[in-house]
């Protein structure tokens, strides 16, 4: 107790005849605090006020055609009918010929617009499939790529036990189909200076999660890709955005009611299209041409930026995972009994 009062007595006595000392590091509280609330009020602003880029900046109404993949379901569908809603040419690309076909006229009944499908199956695709996908561009003004086809775990599993079809689907559809598919349609975007690419990916690539090892690898390497990219095409006129996602209401997320943080797939769609160019709650990151534009998920997307400490945010999510297994690997246990 005597050390405490000591050591206080120290710095008391310090501060008094070393005014200097005191100053600075008055200022150095000063800076952090005004730093906090400017960092604050622009994510905020980015959130709930600024609007990004005009869409008719990559050819809206103009045209131009949109290419989306994975675009029969979920947040790629909705990508598909709210850029052909803007005013975009639709070519969709996924692997069910009749659910593309269902999909394309959907789109034409609903916006007048033309549309077109390619079916490919991303997990097996080779040379000739690749392409064949070149030839549907062809001579086709695309002014917006989205890369959203993409595959998780069918559920949590350690590493060690995922089955390999699994991650080398992961890969192949993740990865290697991104690479792919921006490869074939960059080059027409650079000649004509104009673009807009926008790769979805996942917390999972921010936050290392384990018993998703191999999907959470895969997301990360997103993230990089389009930082980037989006610096090599930065000078064409050309915007690459990689759009980091938090859990959506589909079938690849497993989940189907909403939440606050947890979207339908329609208004997810539409805070991404509002806010291109704003990279909303993940400014202040570290993570260049990253965009976190649904409010909640911004808003936590900053909270954990301010926090820090990716190892606590990875030891609940692994927690999380363990209880999904259980449960998931419980619910097969009852399923099978019944058959």
């Amino acid at each position: 107790m005597d050390d405490l009062v000591q050591l206080k007595s120290l710095v008391y006595k310090t501060f008094q005849s070393s005014p200097t000392v005191t100053a600075l590091l008055v200022a150095l509280g000063t800076f952090s605090v005004v730093r906090l609330v400017y960092q604050t009020l622009v994510v905020l602003a980015q959130i709930f006020v600024l609007p990004g880029k005009s869409l008719k900046k990559f050819g809206a109404k103009q045209g131009a055609w949109a290419v989306v993949t994975g675009a029969t379901d979920g947040i790629g569908k909705e990508f598909a009918l709210q850029l052909a809603k803007a005013g975009f040419n639709i070519l969709l690309v996924a692997r069910n010929k009749e659910l593309l076909s269902q999909t394309a006229q959907e789109i034409e009944n609903k916006y007048h617009v033309s549309s077109e499908f390619h079916s490919i199956d991303f997990a097996k695709a080779d040379e000739a499939a690749y392409h064949g996908f070149a030839a549907a561009c062809d001579g086709k003004n695309i002014g917006v790529l989205v890369n959203n086809v993409g595959k998780s775990h069918n559920m949590p599993v350690n590493f060690a036990e995922t089955p390999l079809d699994e991650v080398n689907d992961i890969l192949t559809i993740n990865c290697n189909a991104t690479l792919r598919v921006t490869y074939t349609v960059l080059p027409s975007m650079v000649q004509r200076k104009r673009g807009l690419i926008l790769n979805v990916g996942s917390f999972a690539g921010a936050v290392p999660s384990p018993m998703l090892a191999t999907y959470s690898a895969s997301k990360a390497f997103l993230t990089t890709f389009s930082s980037a990219l989006a610096e090599e095409v930065k000078k064409d006129n050309i915007v690459v955005e990689h759009v980091n996602t938090y859990f959506v209401v589909s079938k690849l997320s497993k989940i189907r009611k909403p939440t606050p943080l947890i979207p339908y797939p329609a208004p997810f769609v539409r805070s991404v299209l509002s806010k291109i160019g704003l990279p909303v709650g993940a400014a202040f990151s570290g993570r260049p041409s990253t965009s976190t534009p649904f409010w909640s998920h911004a808003l936590l997307d900053y909270v954990m930026t301010l926090l820090g400490g990716r190892d606590v945010f990875m030891g609940y999510t692994h927690r999380l995972h363990k209880d999904i297994r259980r449960r998931a690997l419980k619910k097969a246990e009852r399923e099978a009994k019944k058959a």
